[in-house]
């Protein structure tokens, strides 16, 4: 009775006190490097380029349909197992169509420049 309320516990106030730990560190190197007087830009993030977002999860989505199809027919029409046909396809094709997205935004981002 008593591990069902310990164990949540001690993981939530564990991630909370690395998340503590983490900020209050960060918050003094900053504020050490202020005095120092560094430049303000230092603590500016990176804003993320999010907009061929939605093409690589359709693609990796594509790639899994792909493989599960891939992955029924080669245990339908082969000895191959349907444990090891459906794992290895997904795997496979998901990869193949995300290395497909990788060259794709590697051509848009040549284009534009």
């Amino acid at each position: 009775m008593a591990e069902a309320i310990l164990i949540p516990l001690i993981v939530f106030s564990s991630i909370f006190g690395i998340f503590y730990v983490w900020i209050s560190t960060r918050n003094k190197e900053r504020m050490a490097l202020i005095e120092k007087g560094a430049d303000a830009s230092l603590f500016a993030t990176k804003k993320r380029n999010f907009t061929n977002l939605t093409l690589k999860f359709g693609m990796l989505a594509v790639g899994i349909g792909t493989g599960i199809l891939v992955g029924s027919l080669l245990s339908s029409y082969t000895a191959l197992d349907e444990d090891v046909a459906f794992p290895s396809m997904i795997f496979l094709f998901g990869g193949l169509f995300l290395v497909g997205n990788a060259f794709i935004e590697k051509k848009d981002k040549a284009d534009t420049q």
